[in-house]
């Protein structure tokens, strides 16, 4: 039964119309993801109840936490999901488990890496973005949690990630849901505390955001050891093989480096903001709050093309692959750019949510009217990042990335500490930032990059 259903979600892939099959397979996902996207915006609610310096020292723990998330979910576990599928779809599926327990040896790996560093460097780290006082004392409750457990998001998403490459989305996405409803209800509850339950403060919202990931990765760990499924971690060969690390890490690397630079942005902006004071720092964090919200929106819809077009660059049908890229980036960017014209236009919808504060608004609002008109294209940006994935074609996106790197962070230095410009004036290199990154990968993918070798 597992092998004729796998051979029917192959099939589906590669022949059935691209726009049901598109969502046919994203739908579960943007469930899924939409409802984390809900415990995202309430956790920046619940934080928000603590006050400004609460909200500044998260939002200089942030970037590196979503570098993290996506490097684990989208750089490494994009890759993860292409390999498996691409070995089922060969009909290799000996080799789809050994490249399931490869992929996690490279999560335990990188996560001992986050934690290790981020322990021993974060103090410096968040003093240096800017984060002094309670702000950084802040910071640096909720980042030892968080980054203590890092092996909890990575054994989670990279799971969900070999899940996915089998050809079921309903899995992954049911745990990010319950992960994420579990989240609403145990984030408060340790933050304020009840009964013989303490507030912890920001450190009860890392310990919730910990804890939820570790049932996630522990539901489908239990499913992969199973037998009868596409993929099963029992009774494999421990041993190493190089061609099949090189099979996730050839793709995974280069993935894994364009959100350290799409993150390293973030960071640079939040340094850079940082100079203009805590109100400000405060407001940046909570508006871009709401780009995070965009990443899992594009990840929906980005985990399936990565399947859809992976499994059409393998079958040799790259006009397929082309089609559905462009689909996938076209609703994406429909999305996305929705929301950034809503928030434009009445940014009060957001920032009133997460802060009474007047200051914190008046920044907040004034980044959302600037750089809301842009999201569509950084939606476009990120849904072609997770096609590229599939096509196993990252030097674009990597490019890409470095660009909004050299706009947000070199071109804002010089502007902010040369020239002296203001807060709104040094938002618009944000909006820049994005249009230069969609505009590299969408030129490079129509002027044939992904056909040269």
């Amino acid at each position: 039964m597992s092998a004729a259903l796998l051979a029917s979600r192959t099939q589906a892939m590669l022949h059935a119309p691209l726009l049901p099959t598109l969502f046919r397979l994203a739908t579960p996902n943007v469930i899924g993801l939409f409802i984390a996207t809900i415990a995202i915006g309430y956790d920046g609610y619940i934080l928000g109840r603590l006050g400004a310096d609460a909200l500044a020292g998260v939002a200089l723990v942030l970037p590196l936490a979503m570098l993290q998330m996506q490097m684990s979910a989208g750089g490494i576990g994009g890759a993860v999901t292409a390999a498996v599928a691409r070995a089922l779809g060969g009909g290799h599926r000996e080799d789809a488990n050994r490249l399931a327990w490869h992929a996690l040896l490279i999560a335990a790996a990188l996560a001992l890496v986050f934690t290790i560093a981020l322990l021993g460097l974060g103090p410096a780290l968040y003093a240096a973005m800017g984060g002094k006082g309670a702000a950084l004392d802040a910071a640096l409750a909720y980042s030892t949690i968080i980054f203590g457990g890092a092996a909890s998001v990575w054994f989670a998403n990279v799971l969900g990630a070999i899940v996915r490459g089998s050809g079921n989305m309903l899995l992954p996405s049911l745990m990010i849901s319950v992960g994420a409803i579990s989240h609403l209800f145990l984030c408060p509850l340790l933050v304020f505390g009840w009964g013989p339950v303490p507030a912890l403060g920001v450190t009860g919202a890392a310990i919730s955001t910990v804890a939820t990931n570790l049932l996630a990765a522990a539901v489908m760990a239990a499913h992969l050891l199973k037998h009868d499924g596409p993929v099963s971690l029992r009774g494999l060969n421990l041993g190493l093989r190089p061609d099949l690390l090189h099979a996730i890490l050839r793709v995974g690397a280069p993935a894994s480096l364009s959100p350290v630079l799409s993150n390293g942005s973030i960071a640079a902006a939040t340094a850079l903001i940082g100079s203009f004071g805590t109100a400000a720092l405060a407001g940046y964090g909570v508006a871009a709050r709401l780009e995070y919200i965009m990443v899992p929106i594009a990840f929906g819809f980005g985990t399936a093309l990565t399947a859809l077009v992976a499994t059409n660059m393998g079958a040799g049908q790259h006009a397929r692959a082309l089609r559905a890229t462009w689909h996938g980036g076209l609703v994406v960017t429909a999305i996305t750019g929705s929301i950034g014209i809503l928030v434009a236009i009445a940014p009060e919808l957001w920032m009133d949510r997460f802060t009474s504060d007047p200051a914190v608004r008046e920044i907040g609002a004034t980044y959302l009217r600037i750089v809301g008109a842009s999201y569509s294209l950084f939606g476009l940006g990120l849904a072609l990042f997770f096609a590229s994935q599939g096509a196993g074609r990252m030097f674009w996106p990597l490019a890409g990335s470095t660009a909004r790197l050299a706009v947000v962070g070199i071109g804002g230095w010089f502007a902010v500490h040369v020239f002296d410009i203001s807060a709104a004036g040094y938002f618009v290199f944000i909006a820049v930032s994005f249009a230069v990154y969609a505009s590299m990968i969408a030129g490079a993918i129509r002027l044939g990059a992904w056909a040269r070798h």
